[in-house]
């Protein structure tokens, strides 16, 4: 049976309209809070519908057994994670601590494929320029990150309204990983031997190093992989 403008214009109205209740019985948790399992899920159900509208031997009656049957399946999957909690961090995943009392926490990053340069890209997007800032981070089943700003750096209170405005710097990421970021570097009045030369005063050398930030008027911040994790180096009495 070949396709017509009208077959095909009732397939897409019937379609439309199934995909619209469905979204409308799902929820809108489903939309603002979509894990990987929901984006998937979605991705699924727009091909199975998209497929069933344009094989010419499939009529509306598959295109709503498509959408009723994955949407029903979604459905249990939502009671079942409401119902037993014990589901919940398997079927949908658990938010991950990656970063705890200020310190970065490798393992949470490993579980979660994330490296540091996608978690300082997650922290930009929360106006978060520098990893000193954080006092603690969340990664949420989402994917998104949410952040605790250490005190100093929180909100404004209507008592700081009152006070001069300082200048802004933006942090220079020197060492990532144990590795130097060069291009960093020469953003930084310092040499990368000027660097080296200050951290063997301190015994450190850069593969102790997780993340090494400079930033103007500051204190160097570093985190380490070992005991005390974290750092601060005052550059300016060095």
């Amino acid at each position: 049976m070949n396709t017509t403008f009208s077959s095909l214009t009732v397939e897409l109205l019937v379609g439309f309209m199934a995909l619209l209740v469905l979204t409308k019985v799902l929820g809108k948790t489903q939309i603002t809070q979509l894990t990987p399992f929901d984006f998937i899920s979605a991705l699924v159900l727009g091909e199975l519908v998209g497929n069933a509208i344009y094989d010419k031997e499939i009529g509306v009656h598959y295109v709503l057994y498509s959408v009723a049957l994955w949407g029903g399946l979604i459905m249990t999957i939502e009671k079942i994670t409401q119902k037993w909690k014990g589901s919940r961090s398997l079927l949908e995943g658990k938010p991950s601590i990656v970063i705890h009392s200020g310190k970065i926490i490798r393992e949470e990053l490993r579980k979660n494929n994330l490296d540091l340069d996608q978690l300082q890209n997650l922290l930009r997007n929360k106006d978060v320029f520098s990893f000193s800032e954080v006092e603690y981070a969340i990664l949420e089943s989402n994917g998104n990150l949410n952040v605790l700003k250490k005190s100093p750096f929180q909100a404004a209170t209507q008592a700081d309204i009152s006070k001069p405005p300082s200048s802004v710097t933006l942090p220079m990421t020197i060492i990532s990983d144990g590795e130097w970021v060069d291009d960093n570097i020469f953003q930084t009045p310092y040499s990368k031997d000027w660097f080296i030369d200050l951290f063997k005063k301190h015994a450190l050398t850069v593969n102790h190093i997780i993340i090494a930030e400079w930033s103007e008027g500051a204190p160097l911040y570093i985190q380490l992989n070992r005991a005390p994790f974290i750092k601060y180096i005052n550059v300016s009495s060095a």
